[in-house]
């Protein structure tokens, strides 16, 4: 039942069918005061200099965009270099050190799975969950962290950062609860909006393929990955950050006698540890120069301020 509603609920938000906008119509009048209520937030807010550069990574829209890969691929560039999140889904509260930039320090329960494929991905980064980013910043300042990547962060006001958007296409353009959108792009905020296949390019690599696969993934709207697929004998889709056990997968396994399962490494950091043959859909990304020259640009004012 919890499955159905949370896959109800992305169909609502991002093509939604005739009833669900109906249904997204008469939510309006909540959807102005929501949208409202952020932009006085946002308008009370004074961003704080922590005195080192900060990139948030981000979007205006609930659900999944590709943030991962693409703060990845930024942060790879990088030396000294630490990642803040949230950590969505873990099972764990207050900060947690995941990777000290030599090795990991938590399980992906302790951790959850975005920040798990960051400290695999890149080993020599810093990566911190806290649902407090300033607490967390502080910490990665504290263990010599030069540059911080901050995943999912715009609405973070309070925090002086360089904000990069991905920009998310949708038929529902409303907020909350009409619509998709947590905030919007105020005028006064500044933000650098990018766009896949123009910005940045997803690069998908099919590892250890098997002849007969069922796919089996927890990732927000898991259709944008029909794409990248090459046939499966099944699809298995759960809401995202659902925390598989070894049972479901052998159920899945039996069921369709297959040979491995087929998972995204943000699923793949949460099943390895059950032994099953696994197949996986890496994925990384391509980023334009543009990209790093706007970061690098950021830096150099930033020097250039302390100077």
């Amino acid at each position: 039942m919890h499955k159905k509603l949370v896959f109800w609920v992305e169909e609502y938000l991002y093509n939604p069918n005739p009833t669900q906008k109906f249904i997204s119509l008469l939510l309006l009048p909540f959807s102005w005061t929501y949208c409202f209520v952020m932009y006085l937030r946002f308008r009370s807010k004074t961003a704080y200099d922590f005195g080192i550069d900060i990139i948030s990574i981000g979007n205006l829209n609930v659900g999944g965009s590709g943030k991962t890969p693409l703060v990845t691929a930024l942060a790879s560039r990088y030396e000294d270099v630490a990642i803040v999140l949230r950590g969505y889904g873990r099972n764990s509260r207050g900060l947690f050190v995941v990777s000290d930039g030599s090795k990991i320090l938590c399980s992906v329960d302790v951790s959850g799975d975005e920040a798990m494929i960051y400290a695999h991905k890149l080993p020599k980064a810093i990566v911190i969950v806290s649902e407090d980013r300033k607490i967390g910043i502080a910490k990665a300042i504290e263990m010599g962290a030069m540059i911080i990547f901050l995943d999912d962060a715009y609405s973070k006001h309070d925090i002086k950062k360089l904000d990069i958007l991905i920009d998310v296409q949708s038929k529902n353009s409303f907020c909350l609860p009409s619509g998709a959108f947590r905030e919007r792009l105020w005028k006064s905020k500044e933000a650098v909006v990018v766009k896949e296949d123009i910005d940045f390019k997803r690069v998908v690599e099919l590892k250890n393929k098997s002849d007969k696969m069922s796919l089996l993934t927890a990732i927000a709207r898991p259709q944008r990955l029909d794409s990248y697929l090459s046939e499966v004998v099944s699809k298995n889709y759960f809401e995202d950050h659902h925390s598989f056990t070894k049972d479901e997968m052998l159920e899945i396994i039996q069921r369709d006698k297959a040979s491995s399962i087929l998972v995204t490494y943000k699923d793949f950091v949460k099943v390895e540890q059950f032994g099953l043959p696994l197949s996986l859909l890496d994925m990384h990304v391509e980023v334009d120069e543009n990209i790093f020259k706007i970061i690098d640009n950021y830096r150099r004012e930033n020097s250039a301020k302390k100077d």
